[in-house]
């Protein structure tokens, strides 16, 4: 009895022991990401956040998750290129921080890889990107940022900021189908009732930027309007800093040109959308399909505004318009 007791004792370690080696030995499952935008990797808050904010999912870059960013300047055949690229790479996801053009381009590369947008700002459904918010189809899901419908908003609140603003100077690219319908159908009511001129200004490339600021100075506006998309993106410093050079009331949709140096932003709370993408990525590297998950909207937004500009250009901002500001440069 002794011997048939040790030897169970002795079998059941010798199991134990070969289980545990044996898992040891299974290789760990590493998760590939792929995020591609018109933002420089380096000064994009967007992915420090990102990672930061999947660690709390448990993904941990260099350990169960690698990361292959792409930045594609704000030229759309860039986003085709990086796009088949991390395809070729056998990304799990690829997360696309662009606009309408972008993100069909990069459709056109997988129908099979998930893709998370970021910020979508024309509305995704009748641009045909998904099908439905509630049901996308297809592997397209993520969020979308209300950008076009904002910029209303957007005039008021500088409109409050500089009282006695008339004119104000639209800048946007012709070749992005979500601006032209902010500058020719959104902007031109609110400006209306606001009592404002707008003056449209094209900007084709980012080489123009210095050629069209010169030539928009004539025409003497009292503020400037800078939509979004990729390729004001890839230069919201620049814009920002000859704004300021120029001593021109600036709002932007991003957050990013307030930093740079512009005086006021208003667009969709940029941590809540960062923990958004994280939780689609999340959802997706567990076995969900982007089909099933809903695209969402912003419910939380963000005024911000650079005081340290204001006093550069002379403005003195309200105290009311102060207080409702989520965050102040000073």
């Amino acid at each position: 009895m002794k011997k048939v007791g040790w030897l169970s004792i002795f079998v059941t370690a010798t199991l134990l022991t070969f289980a545990v080696r044996t898992n040891a030995q299974q290789p760990k499952t590493v998760f590939r990401i792929g995020y591609l935008s018109s933002l420089d990797p380096a000064t994009d808050p967007r992915i420090e956040g990102i990672r930061q904010s999947l660690r709390e999912f448990g993904y941990i870059e260099g350990q169960n998750i690698t990361i292959a960013y792409r930045n594609a300047e704000g030229k759309l055949d860039r986003y085709a290129e990086f796009a088949a690229e991390l395809v070729r790479l056998k990304v799990d996801i690829i997360v696309v921080s662009a606009g309408t053009q972008q993100m069909r381009a990069v459709m056109k590369t997988t129908k099979t890889i998930p893709i998370v947008m970021v910020g979508q700002g024309f509305d995704p459904v009748e641009a045909g990107i998904i099908e439905s918010l509630a049901r996308p189809g297809g592997n397209v899901t993520g969020i979308t940022n209300l950008n076009i419908e904002l910029g209303g908003k957007r005039l008021e609140l500088l409109k409050e900021a500089v009282p006695k603003l008339a004119r104000v100077a639209v800048l946007y690219d012709p070749d992005s189908q979500a601006n032209v319908l902010q500058v020719k159908e959104f902007l031109p009511p609110a400006a209306r009732a606001l009592k404002l001129t707008l003056q449209p200004w094209e900007l084709r490339a980012a080489d123009d930027l210095d050629r069209v600021f010169a030539a928009m100075g004539k025409q003497r506006p009292d503020g400037l309007y800078v939509t979004g998309g990729p390729l004001l993106a890839a230069k919201v410093k620049r814009v920002a800093g000859l704004a300021l050079k120029s001593r021109l009331p600036s709002m932007y949709t991003l957050r990013e040109s307030v930093d740079g140096g512009g005086l006021m932003s208003y667009g969709a709370d940029l941590a809540e959308n960062i923990r958004l993408v994280s939780w689609y990525v999340d959802k997706i590297l567990k076995g969900a399909r982007p089909a099933d998950l809903p695209v969402q909207q912003p419910t939380k937004f963000e005024f911000v505004i650079n005081l340290q500009t204001a006093k550069h250009i002379g403005l003195t901002i309200p105290p009311d318009l102060l207080a409702r500001a989520t965050r102040i440069i000073r």
